[in-house]
């Protein structure tokens, strides 16, 4: 732990029981964060990337103590506050405040706007009403908005109107730390940008250090000091925000920096796939947890880390290997690889299925089509020398008949 640090966590875990049976006996756990460390500096703005499902809300959540932790220590200014008491907690509270993910859900739609920013100054002792008029009106324009708003319900207001007011609430007790989950997920682009731009001139103004939690890699170059990626309830890289876009060490880190869409229209086509499956949380393998779905694919190469097919962490910094992919050939007669197959039995492909792989794909070798009964492609096989080909036994003509129906006379008389 460093002496500026505000925030420090140290292996943090939390796991959630699994329940099964008719006693609902815990029979296992899902460890949604699993040993995660890292601080937060004061001034600083420290970034949490990764997947949907890796654990960054849930890490957010117990540091604050919003859930309880399984195991771990979250030092905050040197107390650990995993052991803090009622008096204690209600201080921290204080002095750490989150903006959670989605706006609609964090506001009760039976209060106003002025009712829910000032709800945590009575909580802490303030509870006088015209006192809390002036801080509300204050600081409702400071993020953007008109006093007059305190009066309105947040059904009236936009997405991004919702989100300054969620940071108006944040910020009316003047905390030193702010834990902003995904604040501009939900968000268009330009509304983005003046959040951001918001979230920038508050840290600089009042002075906080703030843990942005986001999966868009744009958001987090442009805000973060310092960029932590997470896989699978583990913190996978952590470094600096530049230095961390120009050379990552892990291969999952470059499976998401590939995903960041390039302008430049002579690059399309090169995005790295991730082939595999993410593992189970309840049972997540030995080593690096990402050691399964290491290989990733683009169009004519599929690049593998030894580190992370051995099992082993990425921290020793064994640099990824690139493996040049070789398609298999498709040569004439051979029943596996692209052949079709039906109730067990291989038959070489059509025409038209070797057409589209041809047409997508080069492939080492030609194939020469199937032998039929058409006499145009019949033709075709005999120029073309093919020794499979074998010339149809000739048709015998049909007998020519009459379609006119025979006409019938009636008897005269």
């Amino acid at each position: 732990m460093t002496d500026d640090a505000i925030l420090s966590v140290r292996d943090l875990e939390k796991h959630y029981p699994v329940r099964s049976g008719i006693l609902r006996r815990v029979t296992g756990h899902v460890k949604a964060v699993d040993g995660v460390s890292f601080e937060v500096r004061e001034g600083e703005t420290v970034g949490l990337v990764g997947e949907s499902g890796c654990g960054k809300s849930t890490t957010a959540t117990s540091l604050l103590r919003l859930e309880e932790p399984t195991g771990g220590e979250v030092y905050f200014e040197g107390e650990d506050i995993t052991e803090y008491g009622d008096d204690d907690e209600t201080e921290f509270r204080r002095r750490a405040q989150m903006v959670f993910q989605d706006p609609n859900s964090a506001f009760d739609p039976r209060m106003t706007v002025g009712e829910s920013v000032a709800e945590p100054l009575g909580i802490h002792g303030l509870r006088d009403e015209e006192r809390q008029q002036e801080i509300v009106a204050d600081l409702l324009e400071r993020v953007g908005l008109s006093a007059n708003d305190a009066d309105r319900y947040p059904h009236e207001f936009s997405g991004g109107q919702k989100q300054r007011i969620a940071l108006a609430r944040a910020l009316i007790l003047n905390p030193d730390l702010l834990v902003a989950d995904e604040p501009v997920s939900a968000l268009d682009v330009s509304v983005q940008a003046e959040i951001l731009s918001l979230l920038d001139d508050l840290q600089a103004e009042l002075d906080l250090s703030m843990l942005l939690i986001s999966h868009d890699l744009g958001v987090v170059r442009q805000v973060c000091d310092r960029v932590g990626v997470m896989y699978l309830g583990e913190m996978v890289e952590m470094g600096p925000t530049e230095e961390l876009f120009e050379n990552p060490q892990h291969p999952y880190t470059e499976a998401l920096l590939a995903s960041i869409p390039d302008p430049d229209p002579r690059k399309r086509g090169d995005a790295v796939e991730l082939t595999g499956d993410v593992p189970d949380p309840s049972n997540p393998p030995a080593g690096c947890s990402f050691h399964r779905a290491a290989r990733t694919s683009s169009r004519r190469r599929r690049t593998t880390s030894r580190r992370a097919r051995s099992g082993r962490c990425w921290t020793s910094g064994w640099p990824p290997r690139t493996v040049t992919w070789t398609p298999r050939p498709w040569t004439t007669g051979q029943t596996s690889g692209p052949s079709s197959t039906s109730r067990g039995r291989s038959r070489t492909p059509t025409r038209r299925q070797c057409s589209r792989r041809l047409s997508t794909t080069r492939w080492p070798a030609t194939w020469t089509p199937r032998p039929t009964d058409s006499a145009k492609r019949s033709r075709r096989s005999a120029s073309s020398g093919n020794p499979n080909y074998r010339r149809p036994a000739p048709a015998t003509p049909r007998p020519a008949t009459s379609t006119t129906p025979a006409r019938r006379t009636r008897p005269r008389g």
